[in-house]
């Protein structure tokens, strides 16, 4: 064979090759560049801030004033100044009690109805100032942002538009304008605050005394950029509508804010559930005690483990942020009798959550969009930007279901599922089964649905979520299946309806 001929058969394999390898290099490139995008996302929206909110799932109340010394919750407006005198007052105990109970923003009473200041405001001598505290050189509001940024947590303020103690009140513009005052002194003075807390009580005297909300908020927002804004109306948290801890039990974080006026109390059902058709994102913080009242009374207790943990079922587990007062008493510390019941509640919420029954079973779907959103990301961590979703010509009620293995299947009486909502809230009806029965159903789910299986434990082998209407695709960012030793229901579910 010449020189040519085996140089001419050397280039026509070394040709070959190279198509072969460049059709592979195309192929995987076209797979690749065809992957499937995420869907589109269903308006409103929330904000960072708003999101970020929202997995902090519980934070804590400081109520903390003259109310503690006069064994009152309103108080009067017309208290001496010399009674407030925390002799033993310790911030960094509170800050401990936080930590200690998982939580990771703090908000103080920094001015209650009564008007008294828990600084030292340059508006008005009824404030610290006045009392016999460290000689009237106290400042709680700056122990308690000192001690909260040494602990990592983030502070937040409550400022009662109600005074009952400045005799501008009544006077429409001239308290607006010493209310806005008193705004900018804290939030210029005291670094970063993530959230404030209005309400919209009003005192007897002047009933129709208007407030000037939105002047308030516009300066709010340019002190604090990253501030939550919360009251009846938002812009940024909305209240639930009751002082229990309850959210409704179908729960939209969406809302027409135009519908909402700050201290409206026909309003309370439409807070309580949202609305599927909101044209705002205004997600529900559910504000209780964990003792009877808001402030320290020597003769109150707080509430029982199982109370706590009802509150936090119907609160965190229906898609809300649970505000969870600590009243400091008269010494200016966290009662013992609190801090033990609080530590109980975290233990219980630890042992029913950390471990989550799913991890290690098959899991299928009625369908996946593509490989980036298959039903496995529902165990990956990420509850917000991972998630399983449905083909988008997918037809009839979408499913997702886990298969246990074969040695007594998966025992449990709580599930949990959480949507991905970052792209919206979705989920309208959805229902659960075990072995091919019905054992819960719901409408809403959001940020955190928590079901307690009214049948008590199961043992199942196969666990079922159908989702039964939506807005949109669903788009499921994690799911659990846990064992909650506490709970014990007091009746059985009824249905024995079953699919295949």
């Amino acid at each position: 064979m010449g020189h040519h001929d085996f140089f001419t058969r050397f280039m026509i394999l070394y040709l070959q090759l190279l198509a072969f390898f460049m059709s592979i290099w195309v192929s995987t490139t076209a797979v690749a560049t065809n992957s499937p995008t995420p869907p589109l996302p269903i308006l409103p929206l929330p904000s960072a801030t708003q999101l970020k909110w929202q997995q902090r799932e519980v934070i804590m109340f400081f109520h903390f004033g003259v109310n503690a010394f006069t064994d009152s919750e309103w108080g009067t407006g017309q208290e001496d100044p010399s009674i407030f005198n925390p002799t033993g007052l310790n911030a960094s105990q509170w800050m401990d009690v936080a930590a200690n109970s998982g939580v990771s923003l703090v908000i103080l009473t920094a001015k209650h109805h009564d008007g008294f200041c828990l600084w030292p405001s340059q508006y008005t001598d009824h404030s610290v100032i006045s009392s016999p505290w460290k000689d009237g050189k106290g400042d709680v509001v700056q122990e308690f942002v000192t001690a909260a940024k040494i602990r990592g947590i983030d502070i937040g303020l409550y400022v009662s538009p109600w005074d009952r103690h400045d005799k501008r009140y009544g006077h429409e513009r001239e308290y607006n304008e010493y209310y806005l005052a008193q705004l900018q002194e804290l939030l210029t003075r005291y670094g970063k605050v993530q959230e404030i807390w209005f309400d919209g009580a009003k005192g007897p005297n002047a009933p129709n005394m208007s407030y000037y909300f939105q002047d308030w908020f516009s300066i709010v927002k340019e002190l604090q950029g990253s501030i939550n804004i919360f009251s009846d109306a938002g812009p940024d948290v909305r209240w639930v509508g009751d002082e229990k801890g309850y959210a409704g039990s179908t729960c939209w974080s969406t809302i027409n804010q135009t519908a909402l006026r700050i201290g409206d109390g026909s309003l309370v059902s439409y807070l309580n559930t949202g609305d599927p058709k909101g044209t705002d994102w205004l997600p529900a913080e559910c504000d209780v005690s964990v003792r009877p009242g808001w402030f320290w009374h020597k003769s109150e207790k707080p509430k029982p483990l199982s109370e706590l943990l009802n509150i936090y079922y119907n609160s965190v587990g229906r898609n809300c942020v649970l505000l969870l007062n600590v009243p400091p008493n008269t010494t200016g510390l966290v009662s013992e009798t609190d801090i033990q019941r609080l530590g109980e509640f975290r233990k219980a919420i630890d042992t029913i959550f950390s471990v989550n029954l799913v991890e290690g079973n098959v899991i299928k779907a009625s369908s996946q969009r593509g490989e980036s959103f298959r039903p496995e990301n529902v165990l990956d961590g990420d509850h917000l930007w991972s998630y399983w979703a449905p083909k988008d010509n997918s037809k009839g009620n979408h499913w997702i279901e886990i298969l246990g293995d074969n040695k007594g299947g998966m025992k449990f009486n709580v599930v949990r599922i959480q949507e991905a909502i970052g792209l919206g809230q979705r989920v309208k009806k959805h229902e659960i089964y075990v072995d091919g029965k019905l054992v819960a159903n719901g409408t809403t789910i959001g940020y955190k649905r928590l079901h307690r299986l009214q049948v008590g434990v199961v043992h199942a082998k196969r666990v079922k979520i159908l989702i039964k209407e939506s807005r949109g695709l669903p788009v499921i960012s994690s799911i659990g299946l846990h064992f909650d030793p506490f709970w014990h229901p007091s009746r059985a579910i009824s249905s024995n309806k079953t699919t295949a």
